[in-house]
């Protein structure tokens, strides 16, 4: 068993309160759970207007699947969450 994990630093631009960045975080973090079927969470400092931190955690039969899944969750903030930039990504993967 392999445990995926990427923390996502994302940088929100536009974001003028933390109602503002709340919403946009809401949205993405919804859209993940629902598009990829992974466990998703915000952590870190969360009184930052523009700044907010994302943990990822997918569980697989093998590392490559997990990496694979975790580049994809990547790939989609990249692409779809035009209101955030990443500003930093780091995988782990966790085999038992």
């Amino acid at each position: 068993m392999v445990i995926g994990i990427l923390r996502l630093t994302l940088h929100l631009p536009s974001s003028g309160s933390l109602k503002a960045r709340r919403q946009v975080v809401a949205g993405l973090v919804s859209r993940l759970r629902r598009q990829f079927q992974v466990a998703v969470a915000e952590v870190g400092d969360r009184d930052h207007w523009q700044l907010a931190e994302l943990g990822v955690a997918c569980v697989s039969a093998d590392g490559p699947h997990a990496d694979e899944i975790l580049a994809h969750v990547l790939r989609f903030v990249e692409r779809s969450a035009t209101e955030a930039q990443v500003t930093s990504a780091r995988t782990e993967l966790i085999h038992m």
